[in-house]
């Protein structure tokens, strides 16, 4: 689920461990999904489109960064779509998106884990 050359990428910045660099950054990256998530969520109930494209934009960065490319690249797609103003039948990707941020979420868990 997680991307290995984006892990690989993580480890290089502490090459021994010592550090904890890489469970820091998923741990970061847990947390602070969870609010996204959350966010993201509310925004869409209430009709926010301009926040959905705000969290959209956030996560698409931090996912890639920890390897949850499949999750960038769908709120790219979301954030492209608000940017444009095709929003028409956001719903469903906003939902693909919160589906696809929960299994980033498992997969940073298990990752935590090992």
């Amino acid at each position: 689920m997680l991307d290995d050359t984006a892990l690989a990428r993580l480890r290089e910045l502490d090459p021994d461990g010592s550090l904890g660099v890489v469970g820091r950054v998923l741990e970061t990256f847990r947390t602070a999904l969870g609010r996204d998530l959350e966010r993201l969520a509310l925004a869409r109930d209430a009709g926010d489109l301009k926040t959905v494209g705000e969290v959209a934009h956030k996560v698409k960065s931090s996912s890639a960064s920890v390897g949850a490319l499949e999750l960038s690249a769908l709120c790219a797609e979301v954030e492209r779509r608000v940017r444009a103003g095709d929003t028409a039948d956001i719903a469903p990707r906003v939902q693909a998106l919160l589906d696809e941020a929960q299994r980033a979420l498992r997969a940073v868990v298990a990752a935590l884990r090992t």
